[in-house]
């Protein structure tokens, strides 16, 4: 890629003296109580906290993670007055389609990272050269190598917009994009601000309001969305409503104790991936280490938290008319049912509910994810 004025590389490389600080910190922790009840009932268990904080200290290779890093072209630009990182992998194949790719929260790049080779490079991976993609991968503002913004008004309309400039700048007429979380809803924030230059969007976590007109004749199916949908606002929006009220507050202790953002994102991958229970069962403890520690290394705990207090009061749900595809998997969070998306969705052109996975669909199940993807782009090319 020819770079221009406005368009730096970048590298990454975290000075050893950081590292250092960090296990110190970590040999300096001051350990709560354990939990009163068992398991993971009041939040991440002191005992598995413990292990994976030692290991964390004693056995965790940073420097592992920043060459799988390393192994993708990394840029900054600025955008509307904030630097912007972003990782563009280019494919080899020159018929390939561009495609943005937005991560949420708890998440980072680190999430598609075994994704990006085989859509990059599908012949590479036992595919077919018709379905690769030039792949921009960016950080959320707040989030990893990208800037925090200094005053309020980045929400996700605002990032969408963002996306769409930075493919220009790029020089990608014609895209796709493609997310899940707050990636969803940046995404849908492109097709408003990209119009008919979005080939179409692809969600792994489509946000859609239930139709109460279907609620006298629910499938078991949806019956069990609405109450799996109960259950986590009862019980699984503590770290939402802090988030998106005083991110600040909560950023204070994340930011100066590396067991606290251990913990605050360590749960989550627990309750939000396909796991049986235990996180270790989805991810690797070393890949939940590579996404904590770049939260870590780049202080961005109250930052990215403040993404929740910028959009989460007035989110977008209206209709979507760009084409669109969904893959729903069966530990997402937030699911929804066919009818209910096609309400929303009103040129829904693919539709599945894989047997595997979770919220972090590209970090658990990349395989399935990049055919997920595959599918539906291969519609609307």
């Amino acid at each position: 890629m020819s770079l221009s004025d406005d368009v730096t590389e970048f590298q990454i490389s975290v000075p050893e003296a950081e590292l250092v600080d960090l296990r110190e910190r970590l040999a300096r922790t001051r350990w709560p109580e354990a939990e009163t009840a068992g398991d993971w009932a009041q939040g991440a268990p002191l005992a598995y906290v413990r292990e994976v904080a030692r290991y964390w200290a004693e056995e965790y290779d940073w420097r592992a993670a920043e060459a799988r890093l390393a192994a993708y072209p990394h840029f900054r630009t600025e955008i509307d007055g904030l630097g912007f990182h972003f990782v563009h992998a280019r494919s080899p194949h020159p018929d390939a389609l561009p495609l943005v790719l937005t991560h949420g929260w708890p998440g980072s790049v680190v999430e598609f990272l075994d994704a990006l080779g085989p859509l990059t490079d599908p012949t590479a991976h036992g595919g077919d050269a018709a379905d690769a993609f030039h792949v921009v991968c960016p950080s959320l503002p707040g989030y990893g190598f990208s800037d925090k913004p200094a005053a309020s008004g980045w929400n996700v309309e605002r990032v969408g917009a963002a996306w769409v400039a930075l493919m220009d700048r790029l020089g990608y007429a014609r895209f796709g994009a493609q997310g899940g979380d707050w990636g969803a809803m940046v995404t849908v924030a492109v097709t408003r601000a990209g119009g008919d230059r979005v080939a179409g969007i692809h969600l792994n976590m489509p946000l859609v309001v239930p139709d109460s007109e279907t609620f006298a004749d629910l499938t078991p199916s949806e019956q069990g969305i609405l109450k799996d949908l109960g259950y986590h606002r009862e019980q699984g929006t503590g770290y939402s409503k802090i988030q998106s009220t005083r991110p600040q507050t909560l950023g204070y202790g994340l930011a100066d104790s590396p067991v606290g953002q251990l913990a605050w994102i360590l749960e989550k991958f627990r309750e939000w991936t396909d796991c049986d229970g235990h996180p270790e069962n989805a991810l690797t403890r070393d890949r939940m280490l590579d996404n904590i520690t770049l939260y870590w290394l780049t202080g961005t705990a109250a930052s990215s938290a403040r993404l929740y207090w910028e959009s989460f009061r007035s989110p977008d749900f209206g209709v979507v008319d760009a084409p669109a595809g969904c893959s729903v998997f069966p530990r997402e969070i937030a699911r929804a049912s066919r009818r209910w998306a096609e309400k929303r969705f009103t040129d829904l052109r693919y539709w599945n509910e894989p047997d595997r996975g979770g919220h972090f669909a590209a970090f658990e199940q990349p395989e399935l994810f990049v055919e997920e993807v595959r599918r539906f782009f291969r519609l609307v090319r």
